[in-house]
């Protein structure tokens, strides 16, 4: 009896460390070239930049640039959580409040904020507590969805309002 519990303590072990082994690794803190080949998994070329303040890294989806905003930092290149934006410049004027508000009520993960002329496109992503690589890769694979949706969503908004211009201006000739 004693040989069946030792074989059974045996294999629940060797189940254990197999079952650990194939564990993806969790990440307690992101780095710039963890989240750059996060980036390249998603399909995107990325630029690192080495700065005196630190690592940049930018990118384009869509034809259009993004960037990463580093948030708290845990040691040197080690990142808990961080923003991904895309600014665009707003020529001619302001961009709609129902064009904000419109995307808010649609839409989860991404947000839009107004800046200036600029409006821009975020997403924070939290790293606290850790996370797997295949984390950082969904959570690139969203952004690019997000960003190909915000475009839409921009160019639907702009055909619908140049439509009710358009049926205004006839109604009233």
């Amino acid at each position: 009896m004693t040989e069946a519990v030792l074989d059974i303590a045996a294999s629940t072990e060797a189940n254990l460390e197999t079952s650990i082994a194939t564990q993806p690794a969790v990440l307690p803190a992101v780095s710039a070239e963890q989240l750059a080949e996060a980036i390249r998994r998603a399909g995107c070329a990325v630029q690192v930049v080495e700065e005196e303040q630190g690592t940049r890294l930018h990118s384009a989806s869509h034809g259009v640039g993004f960037q990463v905003l580093w948030g708290n930092r845990l040691g040197p290149d080690q990142y808990l959580d961080f923003t991904l934006s895309c600014p665009l410049r707003v020529d001619g004027g302001v961009f709609p409040d129902a064009l904000l508000a419109d995307w808010h009520r649609s839409r989860r993960f991404a947000r839009i904020a107004t800046h200036g002329d600029f409006v821009v496109l975020e997403m924070d992503v939290m790293v606290t507590g850790g996370v797997s690589e295949d984390f950082l890769s969904v959570s690139m694979q969203v952004w690019i969805q997000m960003m190909g949706q915000f475009f839409l969503h921009l160019r639907n908004f702009r055909a619908e309002g140049e439509g009710e211009a358009a049926e205004t201006s006839d109604a009233a000739a």
